[in-house]
């Protein structure tokens, strides 16, 4: 069996005036995420890994903020995308895991439907999305933006 892993990290200011996107889930906040997308830190973050774990360039490369077509893209639409890149180079999800760090909002009660969004694309239940707080430190801790890391497990 031929298995690779990747990891993949993204983080954005939190800014006034813009709507939050969290694994591809609209979260009711007073800050949205800074970006030339929707700035979903986790599902870039996941494209990042997938693309890593396939050996292929990352999200940047592949979706570049030069391109006028992907302003406020939905982060789903390049999750699908991604996908359908690597599903195209026989790899298969194994197993995705996420740490998301923000000091606010409360991811928890969210959850549930962000894995539902990643799985319905990824065709794979085994997603995890744990989250923390920075402990007031930094500019997370601040309340100034959110990262995200995340790890997938790929079989070719």
């Amino acid at each position: 069996m031929n298995i690779s892993i990747g990891i993949g990290y993204d983080i954005h200011k939190l800014v006034k005036g813009r709507k939050l996107f969290l694994g591809g889930v609209e979260i009711p906040y007073e800050s949205g995420l800074l970006g030339h997308s929707d700035a979903d830190v986790i599902l870039h973050s996941v494209c990042d890994a997938l693309l890593g774990a396939a050996g292929m360039d990352d999200i940047g490369v592949q979706f570049p903020n030069s391109d006028k077509n992907l302003r406020n893209i939905s982060s789903l639409i390049l999750l699908e995308r991604t996908f359908k890149t690597i599903t195209e180079h026989n790899f298969k999800v194994l197993n995705i895991d996420c740490a998301v760090i923000a000091q606010e909002p409360k991811i928890g009660p969210h959850k549930k439907e962000m894995i539902k969004a990643i799985s319905k694309i990824l065709k794979t239940n085994k997603i995890n999305i744990k989250a923390t707080t920075n402990e007031g430190l930094g500019l997370i801790g601040k309340k100034q933006g959110i990262a995200c890391f995340a790890t997938v497990l790929l079989k070719k």
